[in-house]
Order: C-alpha cells, then structure tokens, then sequence
C-alpha cells in the first residue's frame, strides 16, 4: 500500500517541478533582458570622436570616469613622489615658463591666476615664487593651502575672476568643450590662458582624450584669439597655446 501511495505521488512531484520550470523560464528571461538592456554602453552626452580630437573609449559613465581619475590623484605613491623627489624640480621647470610669459606681458605680478588640475600645486608654488601671489589651484582632491577641490568641468568660481589661467591636464577632460567653455567664463575679459598639450605622442594611460592639432582648440575658444603656439618639453607634454579672451 505504501508503494503505490509513493508511485502515484512521483508522477504528481514530476508534473508540478516541470510546471514551475515552465513559468519561471519566460521570467528569466524577461528579467535579463531587462538587467542587459538598463546597463549603460553608449558614449556618456556630449562625447565626440572625429578629426584631430578623439574622446577614449570606457567610460560608461560620469562617476566611472571620476573614479577612475582618482585613482591616479590618490595614488600614495605617486602622491608621495610629487611632495618630495619631484617638488622642486618641476616648481622650477613652471617657473621657467611662468617667468617668459611675465616677459611677454602675458602675465603680471598683479594677475589672479588659476592652475587648472593642480594635483598637489607645484605650478601654483611656481607662480607665487616668481611674484603672481594671488594664484590659486583646484583639482579633485584639495591639497591646502595650495589647491583647492574643484572639477575642472564645472569650476567653483564666479564669471570672469581670473586674469590667467594655466593648464596641462586639457588630456584629462572628458568633456572638452565644458573644460573650455568654464576657462572662458571665469577668464575676464582680456585674460590669458596657456595650456601645455602633447600632439606629437599620446598622453598618460589615464588621459580620456587624443589631440592631434591645435585646430580643435582653436574651435572650442570660441570667446578667445589664439596668441601663439610654440614647442615646449612640459613633463611629456610638448606644445604651449596660449589664447586671450576678447
């Protein structure tokens, strides 16, 4: 009697396991598809990759790619390298450059001025050595008194409050016409703004973006002139543009 109350109740067990499997395979797979389809591979808005400035892959989106940016700037051991072994030396390879442009009357003693992704602000350093006191950096991570926290896409200042602005991190935007466009908003009218950019080898690993001419920078200036472009050996960068804001 027991035999056959376990025989006839396999089948029932059998019947029930196969339904249940029946339903929850359309359930699956809808859930995947909607798992798949919410995951985000499309260019983050405003990505651009064409002519002589292409934007690098990977980034899905903005928090991915501040993630990644930081992982460089928090790097202990390149945090530590850039307060001691490389302090002084690259304080007096900016101020080099800061001294000619004080020569050529892009920049004066009296000018506020803005290092743009300073990291731990060996060119602000620079800048108040050779006399322009006023000078101040941001980058993602503060280092104080020197550098303040500021995201070089979105600066945390006021239209026109600088008269120079200095950069060699333009590789580091993801957005470059947002890394322009907050230079010319910030610039006063009349300002100065160098930026040291590599267009004969490509940047760092941590770069998002390629540039092979200065004629994209000349497009995305679109409130400034062009003054001049020279060859520099900036840290692996080798071109100096400097643009005025009519």
């Amino acid at each position: 009697m027991q035999t056959m109350k376990n025989t006839q109740t396999k089948p029932l067990i059998l019947k029930c396991f196969f339904f249940s499997l029946f339903l929850s395979v359309p359930i699956f797979l809808l859930t995947s598809s909607r798992s798949l389809g919410s995951k985000t591979t499309d260019a983050p808005p405003g990505n651009q990759s064409a002519g002589d400035l292409r934007i690098r892959p990977g980034y899905n989106s903005y928090e991915a790619y501040i993630e990644r940016q930081l992982n460089k700037t928090l790097n202990p051991k390149l945090r530590r390298i850039w307060t001691t072994r490389d302090w002084d030396r690259k304080i007096n390879v900016f101020a080099q450059f800061f001294e000619d442009l004080k020569q050529r009357q892009l920049l004066k003693n009296e000018s506020k001025a803005l290092c743009i992704g300073a990291r731990v602000g060996q060119e602000v350093e620079a800048l108040r050595r050779v006399g322009v006191t006023d000078s101040v950096g941001i980058d993602l991570v503060p280092y104080p008194p020197l550098v303040l926290e500021g995201d070089f896409h979105n600066q945390p200042f006021e239209n026109e409050t600088f008269d120079f602005e200095f950069s060699n991190v333009f590789d580091h935007a993801l957005y470059p016409d947002k890394f322009v466009g907050e230079i010319e908003r910030t610039l006063r009218s009349g300002g100065v703004c160098v930026l040291h950019v590599a267009l004969s080898r490509r940047s760092d690993k941590y770069s998002a973006n390629d540039l092979y001419s200065v004629k994209p920078l000349t497009k995305m200036f679109r409130r400034s002139e062009m003054l001049h472009r020279r060859t520099v050996d900036g840290f692996g960068l080798d071109t100096e543009v400097v643009f005025r804001k009519k």
